[in-house]
């Protein structure tokens, strides 16, 4: 399903660890792979509370776990830095849909990295 909302459709997700050679290539296009469905999940369901838009953002943040071991697999990791951009997306696909009230530390409440 393509992307519909222009905002998020001209975005390029997760551009500061592609910038950084730390971040492997293929496990970051992982990551954006997560957000861009994240983003169709939205669309599709067309999300009028926070409530629903928490719930898919924690199945995303889950995935994010999960792609995590893969970055440790490839020498890399979701360090200090690479949570703060992971979360800002999270934030930028929040805002872009309507919900400028969402809370930056719910969105991702079940991360463990």
């Amino acid at each position: 399903m393509p992307i519909t909302n222009q905002q998020v459709a001209g975005h390029v997700f997760l551009r500061q660890t592609y910038d950084d050679s730390y971040f492997p290539d293929h496990v970051v296009d992982h990551g954006r792979a997560i957000l861009l469905r994240l983003c169709e999940r939205i669309e599709a369901e067309r999300l009028s509370d926070l409530e629903s838009l928490y719930a898919l953002t924690q199945a995303a943040t889950e995935e994010f776990n999960r792609l995590d071991r893969e970055f440790e697999a490839a020498g890399s990791e979701i360090e200090t830095v690479a949570r703060e951009w992971i979360c800002d997306e999270f934030c930028f696909v929040a805002s872009a849909y309507g919900f400028t009230e969402a809370d930056a530390e719910e969105l991702t409440a079940g991360r463990d990295w």
